[in-house]
C-alpha cells in the first residue's frame, strides 16, 4: 500500500470565516490552528503547507476564562537593559484584541519554516465587518 503524498501545487485553498464572539479565545484559536495548517483535510501532509485561509471577526468580543484577563501578560522586550514592557490582557483586549488573537493562535501553529506562510493567511477582525467578501468565504459550522 503506497501512501499518497499531497504537493504544494496540488493545494485546493479554501476560505473561512471564524466568529469569536462569546466564545473562548483559545478554543477559537485553536481551531483557527487546525484550519490554517490543514489538518482537518483529508489530504494533510505535515510538511506540505496546505492550509486554507482563516478569517476571525469579533475578536474584541472573546472571553477569557478564569483569571487570565487579570494575571495574564504580554511582555516583550527590547534587547536592552530594562527593556522588559509588560501589558495585561485585560488592557491588550481592550486596545489591541487582534495582536491577542494572533498571537494565540501563532502560539498554537509548528515552529517550523511553514508557520510564516500559515500567518499571512490568517486575517482578524476586532469588528463583525470584513474586507475579504470577494473572496466567498464560508462560516465555520461546528
Amino acid at each position: 500500500m503506497s501512501t499518497t503524498m499531497v504537493r504544494t501545487e496540488d493545494v485546493q485553498r479554501k476560505w473561512y470565516v471564524l466568529d469569536a464572539a462569546g466564545k473562548p479565545l483559545g478554543k477559537t484559536a485553536a481551531l483557527a490552528a487546525d484550519l490554517l495548517r490543514g489538518k482537518r483535510k483529508v489530504d494533510y501532509t505535515p510538511h506540505v503547507d496546505g492550509g486554507d485561509f482563516v478569517i476571525i471577526v469579533n475578536c474584541k468580543d472573546a472571553v477569557l476564562t478564569g483569571n487570565k484577563l487579570t494575571q495574564k501578560f504580554y511582555r516583550t522586550h527590547s534587547g536592552y537593559a530594562g527593556g522588559l514592557k509588560e501589558t495585561r490582557y485585560d488592557r491588550l483586549m481592550a486596545t489591541r484584541p487582534e495582536l491577542a488573537m494572533t498571537l494565540a493562535v501563532k502560539g498554537m501553529l509548528a515552529k517550523n519554516p511553514t508557520q510564516m506562510h500559515q500567518l499571512r493567511r490568517l486575517k482578524v477582525f476586532a469588528g463583525p465587518e470584513h474586507k475579504h467578501a470577494a473572496q466567498k468565504p464560508q462560516a465555520w459550522e461546528e
